[in-house]
């Protein structure tokens, strides 16, 4: 497939919203024109690239990929060292972030939601899910199931893990700060990717089931699907790479 065409038909496919991102989306670096090989991941790490390589790919697809806003303009250190290797091996790079957290097939909320078994009953915002799960649960079978299917230990609070969740809300990534919008909707847990310090204070304060997984584990699906989504319907060659990352 042509590289502008690739570009062309991943817009396509995820943009349902009007959001204003803070990383450009689509092609970020322009490589070869003919594409044959993609090599996915969450973010764009020197150990992708050097597997992209290796693999003899034409392209990489990531979540978190170059040129986010407010950050240094100067190509220096690790970015130099990145984009080096990038151009000196003709690849591609594409990045989808906003559009890969919100699709409400390929998402990574969405994604949550199917690998936990939840109904899906409506949005708080944006980014932000909620619904109840198909089966009862309890905090503390909640909390294994996590650990077992995004491959990190969670950052938890609960006033009692016996306690049956009855309705949670999710946000994969940074997402601590949407705990907030929890308290208008009369749910009583929260799942996202990160926490900050005065976090527990106010899920303890308000009663709240809170679970942070990580950043990358809450974003790995999404990119993960998009990648069986480009196989199944252009027939491309797609391969998801994994880093480790506990953050």
């Amino acid at each position: 497939m042509n590289n502008f065409e690739l570009e062309k038909v991943i817009n396509k496919k995820l943009f349902h919203h009007n959001l204003v991102d803070i990383i450009p989306n689509g092609l970020q670096i322009e490589g070869s024109s003919s594409i044959y090989k993609i090599i996915t991941g969450v973010s764009i790490c020197q150990e992708l690239i050097d597997f992209a390589v290796y693999k003899k790919a034409q392209a990489i697809i990531v979540h978190h990929g170059f040129f986010w806003k407010n950050e240094s303009q100067r190509i220096i250190y690790n970015k130099r060292k990145r984009l080096h290797k990038i151009l000196l091996n003709n690849i591609n790079v594409y990045n989808w972030h906003f559009p890969l957290d919100v699709h409400p097939e390929l998402g990574n909320n969405v994604q949550i939601a199917k690998k936990l078994n939840i109904n899906i009953l409506g949005k708080i915002n944006d980014f932000v899910l909620w619904g109840k799960f198909f089966s009862s649960i309890t905090v503390q079978d909640l909390y294994k199931k996590l650990e077992l299917l995004f491959f990190n230990k969670p950052i938890y609070f609960s006033t009692n893990i016996k306690n049956v969740i009855h309705n949670i809300a999710w946000c994969s990534g940074k997402g601590q700060n949407f705990l907030k919008n929890v308290l208008n909707f009369n749910l009583d847990s929260f799942l996202t990717g990160e926490a900050s310090e005065d976090t527990i204070y106010f899920a303890k304060e308000n009663n709240i089931n809170f679970f942070s997984v990580g950043h990358y584990s809450t974003e790995r699906y999404g990119i993960q699907a998009l990648g069986d989504w480009l196989i199944k319907k252009h027939n491309l060659h797609v391969e998801f790479f994994d880093v480790y990352n506990p953050i």
